[in-house]
């Protein structure tokens, strides 16, 4: 059970067949397409990320100058 989560099962055989189902389905002038707009997703998630992260050590570090100040 544990195999199939972290994708452990899987060989290149497995690979292989998966990618040339893609293939089939998709078209190969397709593919490129598909790839640049999962490669924009993620790229737009990563900096969302970025974004949430900055913003929650801001506000850390807000609050601890406000401590520091009132002191």
């Amino acid at each position: 059970m544990r195999n199939l989560l972290l994708f452990g099962s899987f060989g290149w055989q497995e690979i292989l067949i998966i990618a040339f189902i893609v293939l089939l389905l998709f078209g190969g002038k397709k593919i490129p397409e598909l790839m640049k707009g999962l490669g924009k997703g993620v790229r737009s998630f990563k900096e969302g990320m970025k974004d949430v992260e900055n913003e929650v050590k801001g506000t850390d570090d807000d609050s601890k100058n406000g401590d520091k100040e009132k002191k």
